[in-house]
Formats: C-alpha cells, structure tokens, sequence
C-alpha cells in the first residue's frame, strides 16, 4: 500500500505519514493512546521501532516491497530482531 502512495506523493511525503504522521494521529486519541512517550521521533524517551535498510528509500520506495532482500536491521521495543550487516 505504501509503495502506492508514490502515485500522488513523494517517497518522503508518504514515508513521512507512515511514520511520524501517524504517530501524530495516535497522539491525538490522547488517554486510549497505549504508548506513554513520544512516537514518530528518535530521540531519548521516544517509543521507537527502527528500520534500517540496504539502500535509499527515498529514492526507491519500492525497494520496501522486498523486505527479505533490503531490510538489513529490525528493532522492536528496544531489542533487535534481525542484524544482517
């Protein structure tokens, strides 16, 4: 679904509501929010789950759809999933 975002938007622009934008969202639900800290940022005292892939994204968002192939690392709740580098 994500991919086809990049039909009408950046690939920043639709990675950007993906992420940060939704969390904005989740924020907004105020007490049934799950989450007790920040979303949608890295930073110290954040909830933050973190992909990293091998290559851009912003330059080919379509490489997300092959995620066996170009997700290199996966954290989760502070604990790492997949470690491929």
């Amino acid at each position: 679904m994500l991919t086809h975002l990049a039909n009408w938007y950046t690939n920043a622009e639709a990675l950007r509501m993906a992420t940060s934008g939704n969390a904005d969202l989740l924020a907004l639900s105020s007490l049934r929010t799950p989450y007790g800290g920040k979303l949608g940022v890295i930073e110290e005292g954040a909830f933050a789950d973190i992909l990293v892939w091998d290559g851009n994204p912003l330059d080919d968002l379509q490489m997300i759809e092959d995620p066996q192939k170009n997700l290199s690392v996966v954290i989760k709740d502070g604990r790492i999933f997949k470690n491929t580098l």
